[in-house]
């Protein structure tokens, strides 16, 4: 592997596990078009298996620091996690069977209208004490239920971890405050891009080699951000809105570039 291509690998996995660390979200939308335009991998499906792995093992490692600090709902993540996996492996089978160039082009108009859905300001009362148990569950399961399977699907069939479906997800079905459902979704990121690299690896199309520099950098990335977590807890409002410029523009970029 050129050490260019080494090099531009570490940053890409630092940046995309500093952004799961710290926003619990958004980092795995923007993995697949670093590596096709920044890495240099030359084929988007190979590119999309890719991202699915590193993102999956960027998220578990993420996930310890916000396991610890109690901010995890488990339950209320195991049941969007197991609806979200059937809809990733039918989604993941969908996208294989797309062209590249096609794929890549609804993976930008997706990323523009994911970026416009994070300017819109949230709504609604939190409820800190939330929890799934046998008197909550009329109410929330089916909330919970069809949401993470249309995650699933989409992360799916992008090979994307879904975390920016995921927090709006978990937030509409249980009111959960951000805080919980950036821990929260972690737990789905991980199931929902393990489901989906499974799926690219059996048809292999993941470069290892490579998941294991992207890793290497998401360990350094996740450090900084749970690190910077608290700053940017104070901040999360301008820094969600320059996150959605930034996906907007590359979204722009994906779809006019394919």
């Amino acid at each position: 592997m050129p050490l260019a291509m080494i090099l531009a690998a570490l940053g890409s996995g630092g940046l995309i596990g500093l952004i799961l660390a710290g926003l619990g979200a958004g980092g795995s939308i923007l993995m697949t078009p670093l590596l096709v335009y920044g890495v240099g991998v030359g084929s988007a499906h190979a590119a999309v298996g890719t991202s699915a792995v590193a993102v999956t093992l960027n998220a578990l490692v993420s996930l310890v620091g916000h396991a610890r600090a109690g901010t995890v709902k488990w339950r209320c993540a195991g049941v969007f996690a197991v609806s979200g996996v059937v809809g990733a492996g039918i989604g993941a089978e969908a996208g294989k069977a797309l062209d590249g160039r096609h794929l890549l082009l609804l993976f930008g108009l997706l990323m523009i209208g994911v970026g416009l859905s994070m300017l819109r300001p949230r709504r609604g009362e939190e409820r800190a004490d939330v929890r799934l148990t046998r008197t909550s569950a009329g109410q929330l399961l089916p909330r919970l239920i069809p949401i993470g399977f249309g995650t699933g699907l989409l992360a799916g069939f992008f090979g994307i971890g879904g975390g920016f479906l995921i927090v709006p997800g978990l937030i509409a079905a249980t009111a959960m405050p951000m805080r919980n459902a950036t821990g929260t979704s972690l737990v789905v990121v991980a199931a929902l891009g393990a489901t989906t690299a499974t799926s690219y690896a059996v048809s292999g199309l993941v470069a290892w080699p490579l998941v294991a520099v992207l890793v290497l950098g998401g360990l350094g990335g996740a450090v900084l951000g749970l690190v910077g977590a608290r700053y940017l807890a104070a901040r999360r409002g301008l820094v969600e809105r320059g996150f959605a410029l930034l996906v907007i523009t590359v979204g722009i970029y994906v779809a006019v570039m394919r």
